[in-house]
């Protein structure tokens, strides 16, 4: 695009974001971050998934002189912003290692001839001497470092190599520096503002709130089941199933399959060509259900992601908020559920337990007992999100399972006097399954061959489901009543806590068991409806879309995001100059697309 001025203003930031976006203003602080950067200015960034951190840098380095070099951690990630970026007019390339020989020297070749806008570069590149002696003779605009929070050893995907980037200040004294994040607490980033170097950098903290994800746990009773019965409520949407091992994707994926969801599957065990082509057939809208490790979907710029299932718990935080923020990033209504179960934390700090660095080691269990008391929790989930974050909010949210439906409590007490004499007739031997086992009466092995059949606890819980078991001693421990000896096999122990309801009758009140969804509609965060013709002509016009995707051979968000397409469907324009006051629709696109979409809008007939 080459629109590079001596000293650009805020006034041609904002016509470039029209001519080259679409959109008529930046949001809040979108503005501020592009005003700093434009001045020299170094900036840590960090907003939430979807709320438009790209723009910040892109627009700058279309401005500045020289090429804004950007660095990312995934390939598929570059590959994304580069073709987004073309199908926009602007002059953009990547550099890693999926090019070819030939590949890269036109790339290189680009560079010294100063017509790139934005250069996408991995760390390994970025760090190589050849190319650092080659920056040294071109003009920079700026560099940012997408991902950030890798650079941090605090941070949940701490990747070695981003650490060396911060020898590039010193280097590049007089280049603006952007680091640029969706997760990260407080002590990682300070960690990211050292490790970078940063130059009395200006700090940007946007909310990081995601109003239009609903945040649904269930506890875990048949996941699989729960899991399909799920996604066949969801129709042809897209979604993300995560699981924690590659063992656990290849057998949910099979169940979906089996049960007649055309489900395909992610990890680290497949090939290369493999993984590619089952990336590229889900950003193109191929495959709508993707099962995969949490390694899927950090480079997807997917934004009509209608859902994300966690089949396992997430070992923090961070992830969580991350890989839950792949849904919905249009704005548009979506949905995270977690499905959940004691065993899981048991399993978790299992895993990290082996870790070598003690340090490292007790980091990651702090950010599991958080993710366990997330999910644990019945009290507003968003709240609890925020609140890790750093930010309050002060009423709740009313887009959670918790908020929807409140959880019912019931007088427990004694229901927990059995499981308590069921512990104690174990003599605090055995874990929550086997206690189970023996409450509801069971004859299996082991019950039977250790005479467990003749306690006077055998049976006494035949009232209630296993599932319905372990919501209740899931309760117990929460509150103290009982407690699990990670070092020996998670087997139960009594605490002191059990003495006021064992002797000296204390009541307890417990949430019933959770096995199921709230019923309520999704909310819109703040999205307005489509009137039932404008609905119709939306789906119309995303065919149309699919069309053009087709020929570009780019996936169909390339070409327009769904919420342009309602806002096409809405407004309906019927030329060029109306085309262009549709959000999202900036010149390139109305030259490029504008007469296909104009002549559909023009030939549909509503219902």
């Amino acid at each position: 695009m080459q629109v590079t001025l001596t000293n650009p203003k805020m006034d041609d930031a904002i016509q470039l974001l029209r001519r080259v976006y679409g959109y008529d203003s930046f949001r809040p602080p979108q503005d501020q971050i592009v005003s700093s950067i434009l001045k020299g200015r170094d900036c840590f960034v960090l907003m939430p998934t979807g709320a438009g951190k790209s723009i910040c840098f892109q627009v700058p380095a279309m401005l500045r002189k020289g090429v804004g070099l950007i660095v990312s951690p995934l390939i598929s990630l570059m590959k994304d912003q580069v073709d987004a970026l073309k199908q926009n007019g602007v002059s953009a390339a990547c550099y890693n290692s999926s090019l070819t020989t030939l590949e890269a020297r036109k790339v290189m070749t680009s560079l010294e001839a100063g017509e790139l806008d934005l250069l996408y570069v991995s760390p390994e590149r970025l760090m190589l001497p050849d190319f650092q002696e080659k920056l040294a003779t071109i003009d920079l605009a700026l560099f940012a470092i997408d991902e950030a929070h890798c650079v941090s050893q605090w941070g949940h995907d701490f990747r070695p190599e981003y650490v060396q980037i911060g020898r590039l200040r010193s280097q590049f004294p007089h280049i603006p520096f952007v680091a640029l994040t969706a997760t990260a607490d407080e002590i990682t980033r300070r960690d990211i503002l050292e490790r970078l170097s940063l130059k009395d950098p200006e700090i940007f903290i946007s909310g990081f709130d995601r109003p239009n994800i609903r945040y649904n746990v269930v506890e875990k009773s048949d996941a699989q089941r729960q899991t399909a019965e799920f996604i066949k409520a969801k129709g042809s949407e897209a979604g993300i199933v995560y699981c924690l091992s590659r063992k656990r994707v290849d057998q949910v994926s099979e169940y979906l399959r089996k049960v007649g969801i055309a489900a395909d599957s992610y990890h680290a065990g497949y090939s290369s060509e493999e993984r590619s082509r089952v990336q590229e057939a889900f950003q193109k809208d191929e495959i709508q259900v993707v099962v995969a490790t949490v390694a899927f979907g950090m480079g997807i710029d997917k934004p009509n992601v209608r859902y994300v299932i966690h089949y396992d718990l997430p070992k923090n935080m961070e992830g969580y908020y991350q890989e839950t923020g792949r849904a919905g990033r249009d704005g548009l209504p979506s949905e995270a559920l977690l499905l959940f179960s004691a065993g899981d934390i048991s399993s978790a700090r299992r895993l990290i337990s082996m870790g070598e660095n003690p340090t490292q080691v007790s980091v990651e269990l702090k950010k599991l007992a958080s993710m366990a008391d997330y999910a644990q929790s019945l009290t507003c989930r968003r709240r609890i999100i925020l609140k890790y974050f750093g930010e309050t909010r002060e009423a709740d949210c009313m887009n959670c399972d918790i908020c929807l439906q409140r959880p019912d409590e019931f007088d427990a007490t004694e229901d927990v006097r059995i499981a308590l004499m069921a512990v104690y007739d174990l003599q605090q031997r055995f874990g929550v399954g086997h206690t189970i086992e023996l409450l509801r009466g069971s004859q299996n092995a082991k019950i039977m061959q250790s005479n467990h059949d003749a306690l006077s606890s055998f049976g006494k819980g035949k009232h209630y489901s296993a599932d319905e078991w372990q919501s209740l001693f899931r309760q117990m421990i929460q509150i103290g009543l009982l407690r699990q000896d990670a070092d020996n096999y998670n087997i139960l122990k009594l605490t002191p806590a059990t003495r006021g309801v064992l002797r000296e009758g204390e009541t307890v009140l417990l949430a019933k068991p959770r096995l199921k969804l709230a019923k309520k509609p999704a909310k819109k965060g703040g999205k307005e409806e489509l009137a039932a013709g404008d609905e119709g002509l939306f789906r119309y016009l995303r065919t149309v879309r699919r069309k053009l995707a087709d020929q570009e051979q780019v996936p169909a968000y390339i070409i327009c995001g769904d919420e342009t397409l309602r806002k096409m469907a809405a407004q309906r324009p019927k030329n060029r100059a109306e085309l262009l006051d549709v959000q999202g629709i900036g010149e390139r696109k109305a030259d490029r697309f504008g007469a296909f979409f104009l002549e559909a809008l023009a030939a549909y007939k509503d219902d």
